[in-house]
Parts: C-alpha cells; structure tokens; sequence
C-alpha cells in the first residue's frame, strides 16, 4: 500500500471537475515512475470515518502526478489530506 497526497481539482480557466483530483504519490518523481500507478484503486478517509473510493486514470505532467477519478466528489477539505494507493 503506498500512500500520496491530494493536491487539487482537476480544473481548467472556466471549468472544475468535481470528481477529479490531482494526487501526488510520495515515492514518485517523473512520468514513467506514474504510468506504474494508472489503474490502481485510491482511498480517501473522512475525520468521520467515511471511506470514498476512486481510480487512478492518467499521469498528468511530467513530474509524477496522476489523475484519480472519485465516485463521488471529495468535499474542499480534501485538498492537502492523504490517500491510500492499493
């Protein structure tokens, strides 16, 4: 089990995607190291104990970061907190 950080909304100039996450996992540094992780179930915990879970779909730029899609929206405390890479 490996662990990341999320780091923002996947969001363009006028857009934000609600259930997309940009998350930034601890051993990572480049793209290729990323492409492994593509596919992998992510965990978030609540402070309440309530667990939503998504997936990894892509890397998103060259320094390590991937894109996980959520099957519900994370709440704006998010952001920051850590998740659970399985």
């Amino acid at each position: 089990m490996t662990t990341g950080k999320v780091i923002q909304f996947r969001r363009g100039r006028h857009t934000v995607h609600e259930r997309h996450f940009l998350i930034e996992i601890a051993e990572v540094s480049d793209s290729e190291q990323a492409k492994k992780f593509v596919g992998k179930e992510v965990e978030w915990k609540s402070p309440a104990g309530k667990i939503i879970k998504g997936k990894i779909s892509a890397t998103h730029g060259n320094k390590g970061i991937v894109r996980a899609i959520f099957e519900k929206g994370l709440p704006g405390q998010a952001v920051t907190t850590g998740v659970e890479i399985k």
